[in-house]
């Protein structure tokens, strides 16, 4: 079935039916060859005339519509490029802050850092001189052990066991 809810078929049946009337009047027109073809030259130009107008008017149309989106695009890309500038500055001015804060709370906290260090240090110096001290003490009754031990085993008890 023809679906006639198209605007371009709906044409082209109109100007195939103009044309296709034309020809006929012509062929059972009651004028002469001659006649016939001069009207039919005359109507020629014309349409020539007329489809060289339709034709100008197209490209200028076609020529507008070009001009104005390639505008269009170019606003739209400038418009892109000055978000994207925007964003960029934003984001440095961010990185920026941040750095900032970050070194001013490196600053703060590294005399606090540094004393805890210098604190631990201390501490583990006094853990290591007290480590010292007692292996020194605990050496020193060893020694002082051993030394007996070389007494008592001189005159053994019956209960003590010998050494060898």
């Amino acid at each position: 079935m023809y679906d006639y809810r198209r605007g371009e078929s709906v044409l082209g049946a109109f100007l195939l039916g103009g044309i296709v009337g034309a020809a006929l009047g012509l062929l059972f027109a009651p004028k002469s060859g001659k006649e016939n073809r001069e009207f039919i030259a005359a109507k020629a130009k014309e349409y020539w005339g007329e489809g060289l107008e339709l034709y100008e008017a197209g490209k200028e149309k076609a020529t507008e519509v070009y001009t104005s989106s390639k505008e269009k695009a170019t606003e739209t890309t400038e418009e892109l490029r000055e978000r994207l500038e925007a964003a960029r500055s934003r984001l440095r001015e961010q990185v920026e802050t941040v750095s900032k804060e970050a070194k001013e709370k490196v600053v703060e906290v590294a005399p606090t850092a540094k004393e805890t260090v210098h604190k631990v240090g201390e501490a583990v110096k006094s853990s290591v001189a007290t480590a010292e001290s007692k292996a020194e003490e605990l050496l020193d009754l060893v020694v002082e052990k051993a030394t007996e031990a070389p007494e008592q085993s001189e005159a053994p008890g019956a209960d003590a066991p010998a050494l060898s």
